[in-house]
């Protein structure tokens, strides 16, 4: 992983917890922000997420520049629930049948709030974690299946070749005269250069999935693995900052009266 100027993941504190722990903790957070939805309490979560950044070794411009797209997916999921989100309170803006409330406004704030707070932890892990140490953890910590977790190891780095694989497609299809002008042939060169992709992409699936039954990946029974992945006390303390943040958003949701179960 390249890390960004002002970045330095790998002596931070929560960037050497053990992966499980971290995976944690964006579980319980994730947890208590579905199960309401009021600008109090995810926004109190996000203060305090953005407080512990500092610890995770990630600066804002490179939590920025990793979680963009978290920030392009809230952003309209929020302007979506104020234009057409249920009426209440005192109207503030009507243009024709479209019409934004006291309530819609804090709706879309609320839904801005809460995907940014559940993306965030998830920034941080991705941000900070090896996918081989995530492995070792999940098959070791979490026991979970190995033939599981190292069919996931493998997609995720043949995930990390697709941005490059997609460069290749477009260079060789100029150079072979493909493609057409304007805003439809481009996207006509697009579809064709997503299908290219899609073969590519099946196709070094098929042969890395062959290569590792014969290296005998597959087997069934136990394994060994060549780095051990153990729980710490500093992991212990990594989750229980994870409870606090819980616990204080919830409280302050509650005591601010906005807290309301979204299942009910």
């Amino acid at each position: 992983m390249q890390l960004g100027a002002g970045d330095d993941v790998r002596d931070a504190p929560v960037a050497r917890a053990n992966p499980v722990a971290k995976l944690a903790v964006a579980l319980l957070i994730s947890v208590m922000l579905l199960l309401t939805v009021d600008v109090v309490t995810a926004g109190t979560a996000l203060l305090l997420e953005l407080a512990v950044l500092p610890w995770c070794g990630l600066s804002l411009r490179g939590l920025l520049r990793r979680g963009w797209v978290v920030l392009a997916g809230a952003i309209p999921a929020g302007l979506v629930t104020t234009w057409l989100g249920l009426d209440s309170g005192a109207v503030l803006v009507a243009v024709g049948p479209v019409t934004i409330t006291e309530g819609s406004l804090l709706a879309g704030c609320a839904i801005t709030l809460r995907i940014l707070s559940v993306g965030l932890p998830g920034v941080v892990l991705l941000a900070t974690t090896d996918p081989t140490d995530l492995a070792d953890a999940l098959a070791q910590v979490a026991r979970l299946p190995h033939r599981f977790v190292l069919a996931a190891l493998a997609a995720m780095r043949l995930f990390a070749l697709i941005g490059s694989e997609w460069e290749s497609l477009g260079v060789a299809r100029r150079a072979r005269g493909l493609g057409d002008d304007g805003a439809l042939g481009r996207a006509r060169t697009a579809v064709g250069q997503v299908l290219a992709l899609l073969v590519l992409v099946i196709r070094r699936g098929t042969r890395l999935s062959m290569a590792m039954e014969a290296r005998g990946f597959g087997l069934a029974g136990p394994r060994t693995w060549a780095r051990q992945s153990r729980l710490r006390w500093s992991d212990a303390v990594v989750v229980a900052g994870g409870i606090v943040i819980v616990t204080v958003a919830t409280a302050a949701g509650v005591l601010a009266g906005t807290w309301h179960l979204a299942l009910a």
